[in-house]
């Protein structure tokens, strides 16, 4: 009589913690057989996604949008700065909003999330940041059209807050869009020439390259038209001029925070293989730890 035949194992590949993986099999009986892999077999994957568990990817995701939200609320404020007088030197006084206390602080979020982080997170904080602000300005104007209940006396002032002229609104949604991308595009080329090497020439070159789109782009959707080319010209350079010497002083700590997370987080990207298309989500990059 022919014994039965022995029941054929089923084999899987199974990834063990510390990223030792295993062949193992499994019989009818139940037995587990745990079979190391050649190193020859194992394949070793660069390409992460933003979805790592990072300790402060989410903190500074938030913290960048607040900031924006922030920026845009008092942006309607424009400001005296100056004169500043450097010996017989003395220019100024400046007229500005009141948004370029906090709004260049945005660009070196721009480049910690580029730097550290990768292209990719930085495309996931600058479409958090595009939705949010649209959120604040559609909501306001919503808020604002609806009746005031009986005794409300501040409809004016509430207006004057949070009243965006269209015109502004899409000038300034289409500015900060254009102007993060190039910067954290600028960011991540410059790392990749530089091969790492030379952080403030990245910091400083992607802030030249973000703040001229933001600050045209801004200037001539909100003003052109309205007051002659030099007028123009003239808000471009004060302001551009205010937001490059923002990043140029604070470089020494955008060291110092960039430095930090990358030991912290174990995360120096290099974005050899990603897509820098805007409208990309696959977040693959190439990431050397």
């Amino acid at each position: 009589m022919t014994a039965p035949a022995a029941p054929s194992p089923s084999t899987t590949l199974t990834t063990w913690p510390f990223g030792v993986k295993t062949d193992r099999t499994f019989t009818a009986h139940g037995i587990l057989v745990l079979r190391p892999l050649p190193l020859d077999a194992i394949q070793h994957d660069t390409k992460r996604s933003t979805a790592r568990g990072y300790k402060y990817l989410d903190a500074l995701t938030t913290a960048f949008v607040v900031i924006l939200l922030v920026s845009n609320l008092i942006a309607q404020k424009v400001c005296l700065f100056g004169p500043i007088s450097v010996g017989r030197w003395s220019i100024g006084p400046f007229a500005v909003s009141g948004a370029v206390l906090l709004f260049p602080i945005t660009y070196i979020f721009g480049d910690v999330f580029t730097e550290v982080y990768g292209y990719a997170a930085s495309r996931r904080a600058i479409w958090l940041g595009f939705f949010g602000t649209s959120l604040l300005y559609v909501i306001g104007a919503i808020v604002i059209a609806l009746p005031s209940a009986p005794g409300w006396q501040n409809q004016e002032a509430f207006a004057t807050v949070f009243g965006f002229i269209p015109r502004i609104l899409a000038a300034s949604l289409i500015a900060f869009w254009a102007g993060e991308f190039a910067n954290s595009y600028t960011m991540a080329r410059l790392k990749l020439i530089t091969d790492g090497r030379k952080l403030w020439t990245r910091t400083i070159g992607s802030t030249i390259v973000g703040q001229a789109v933001d600050t045209v782009l801004v200037i001539t959707l909100t003003f052109g038209g309205i007051y002659p080319v030099r007028t123009l010209f003239n808000i471009m350079a004060t302001g551009y001029a205010l937001k490059v010497g923002y990043e140029v002083i604070a470089t020494p700590l955008t060291y110092l925070v960039i430095n930090w997370l990358k030991r912290t987080e174990h995360s120096d990207a290099f974005d050899r293989h990603e897509s820098f298309n805007p409208f990309s989500f696959a977040e693959k990059r190439n990431q050397d730890t």
